[in-house]
């Protein structure tokens, strides 16, 4: 494999100043500030439309900021492009993998582009059928993969050339809960044994809380908090109880929000989201006061805040609820 000239130890693997891009009239990505460490998991959190994929494609050189400036891997991402892309993989959310290929071809063809040839690139190879769970389909025709199965080989075709930052855009979208483990696994493994820096893009708020060291929430082009997971639901300070209602939920609404110790109280599709100082105290009076009104209680839970609730505390909305009307539109 060909020798890098590997970032200075010690600096980050990525930064950013008021990094913007502009579609238009549309402010895609509004003075994004970033410093990332190196051997870092950044989770990159965010409905839809927030700015996720268009701040990766920033990061990759695949876009031109039109404001502010951003550092990869040592390198001016707009100054010096292919110093960047020498030094990243990426997998992005629609892999263009041709399925007349089999996975050792795709392999050694994105080998190939990258200057690695013969007895470098069969080891190379060898080494990443131990990275990704799909060693026994690499000889495969890639139209026989699974979509899962996919995403894993896009994933090994970003790491062929060992890069120091790893560059994943919401890469369990649409995979079962099983494939979505396993990438879940190999993306520790390679932080883990490779110290490999990952900037992970996600909706799925499991994820972000599970794998990032530090999370990024992102809103409308903005960063809107920054800090490690647990640092960021303790920031919220309040219990949850959740209500499943049948029924008029606006009254329920109301009437919990009168009982004391209840912060708040939102309609989310059949369930009352109801924030409390103590839950442990509150969770009675909340089931006597539902009790007092028409609907009925299917379910009545206690829990700690989780990144969603710190979303809807800074923004008004839970991502789920982002991604849904999205859909309905």
């Amino acid at each position: 494999m060909p020798v890098k000239n590997r970032s200075t130890a010690g600096a980050p693997a990525i930064t950013a100043e008021g990094l913007a891009r502009r579609f238009g009239e549309v402010d895609a990505v509004d003075g994004v500030d970033l410093h990332i460490r190196q051997g870092e998991i950044y989770g990159f959190l965010g409905p839809n439309g927030a700015g996720k994929s268009t701040t990766v494609r920033l990061l990759c050189t695949l876009l031109a900021p039109t404001g502010g400036r951003a550092t990869v891997a040592g390198y001016d991402v707009a100054g010096k492009p292919a110093d960047v892309r020498l030094r990243i993989g990426v997998a992005l959310q629609d892999a263009a993998l041709d399925p007349k290929q089999t996975g050792i071809e795709l392999l050694t063809l994105q080998g190939r582009l990258y200057g690695i040839r013969g007895d470098a690139l069969a080891r190379r190879i060898e080494e990443l059928r131990g990275l990704v769970d799909i060693a026994e389909a690499f000889d495969q025709p890639i139209g026989t993969y699974s979509g899962g199965m996919r995403r894993r080989l896009d994933l090994a075709a970003a790491l062929v050339h060992n890069p120091e930052v790893l560059f994943l855009d919401e890469p369990t979208t649409g995979l079962d809960p099983v494939s979505r483990a396993r990438v879940w696994e190999e993306v520790r493994s390679l932080n883990e044994l490779l110290g490999m820096t990952i900037f992970l893009t996600t909706q799925y708020l499991e994820e972000a809380d599970s794998l990032a060291h530090r999370v990024g929430i992102i809103d409308q082009g903005r960063i809107v908090a920054e800090d490690t997971p647990e640092a960021l639901k303790r920031a919220v300070g309040k219990d949850v109880i959740v209500a499943r209602v049948e029924g008029d939920a606006a009254a329920a609404r109301s009437a919990v929000r009168a009982v004391a110790g209840v912060v708040d109280a939102d309609i989310y599709g059949d369930e009352l989201t109801i924030t409390t100082d103590s839950g442990a105290a509150t969770i009675s009076p909340v089931a006597v006061a539902l009790a007092a009104t028409d609907v009925q209680v299917r379910e009545l839970t206690l829990r700690t805040p989780t990144l969603d609730d710190v979303f809807l505390e800074l923004t008004g909305n839970h991502i789920e609820q982002h991604e849904l009307q999205e859909q309905l539109q």
